[in-house]
């Protein structure tokens, strides 16, 4: 069902949990299917004795996917028009992550109706991970 300009207010939500117990399997598979095998994300050796930090962590990208995810869930695919994001925390393996769009505004554009988003992803303990802004076609 496509989100409708006419049922939509400012300050409305959509919340979705995009992973529970994220797995260094997950990080790895995101890797192969990036072909981002920066070893901060894959190797443990390298990543806690070279680089000194406490474990492997998430790529951005990664994150930043889920979270599209989460948009694209809540106006349809093929609807976005817009999407950025600022990385603000690292995710580490077993990090439960929800991610919250939040409408901050309606207008026309080419004839279409756009709604803007704020877009916020957070960890377990309420930590930002990704703050960021989205805009979608909408039906009137």
């Amino acid at each position: 069902m496509a989100l409708k300009a006419s049922e939509l207010k400012v300050g409305d939500t959509h919340q979705e949990c995009l992973v529970e117990n994220l797995t260094r399997t997950q990080i790895v598979q995101y890797a192969g299917a990036s072909g981002d095998y920066n070893p901060l994300h894959t190797d443990e050796v390298f990543t806690t004795k070279v680089a000194g930090y406490p474990s492997v962590f998430a790529h951005g990208m990664l994150t930043m996917g889920m979270t599209g995810r989460m948009l694209t869930n809540y106006v349809g695919d093929g609807r976005l028009k817009k999407f950025g994001v600022r990385f603000t925390n690292q995710v580490w393996p077993g990090d439960t992550l929800h991610s919250t769009a939040t409408v901050e505004g309606m207008a026309e554009q080419d004839g279409e109706q756009v709604v803007s988003l704020k877009v916020e992803t957070t960890n377990q303990d309420g930590k930002v991970v990704v703050s960021g802004s989205a805009e979608a076609r909408v039906d009137p």
